[in-house]
């Protein structure tokens, strides 16, 4: 007798139902329903956070004290001293970019202030918020501000 070879046919990529538990007696998961008997697992959803009663980690931290606890600090400019723009070669523009550039803020930064007290000496162009005393630091040096205040 001849062989007939039989054609090789993928089976159905189809997503199965899912199980229903505890729906009488043909659905084959009666009762207990794939839990087992008795005990905490076998009753409802244990919380995620839950530690076998031993007291919880948020609850063993210490609490934020103090006025204003909740309030954002993203709204507060980064503090960058005049003198520090020293380091800039003359002529340049400073922007964000050019901080980050020459290593005097992280790329997370995004606002930043100039704050005078100290002396420049480089001629720069200022394009991001200084202090009036920064701001006459900048000009004493031959520098130029730009639209910021």
């Amino acid at each position: 007798m001849k062989e007939q070879t039989k054609s090789f046919q993928f089976q159905k990529l189809v997503r199965r139902p899912k199980k229903r538990l505890g729906r009488g007696h043909g659905s084959g998961k009666v009762k207990t329903s794939g839990r087992g008997t008795k005990g905490q697992k076998a009753r409802g959803t244990i919380p995620q956070a839950f530690e076998g009663g031993q007291l919880q980690l948020i609850k063993r931290l210490p609490l934020l004290r103090g006025k204003d606890r909740n309030k954002s600090r993203s709204g507060k400019a980064f503090p960058i001293p005049v003198d520090t723009l020293n380091r800039i070669p003359a002529g340049t523009t400073v922007t964000l970019e050019t901080l980050v550039k020459y290593h005097m803020i992280d790329t997370a930064v995004k606002k930043v202030k100039i704050l005078g007290g100290k002396t420049l000496t480089v001629k720069l162009t200022v394009s991001i918020p200084c202090s009036k005393s920064a701001r006459v630091a900048i000009e004493k040096a031959g520098g130029s501000i730009s639209s910021h205040e």
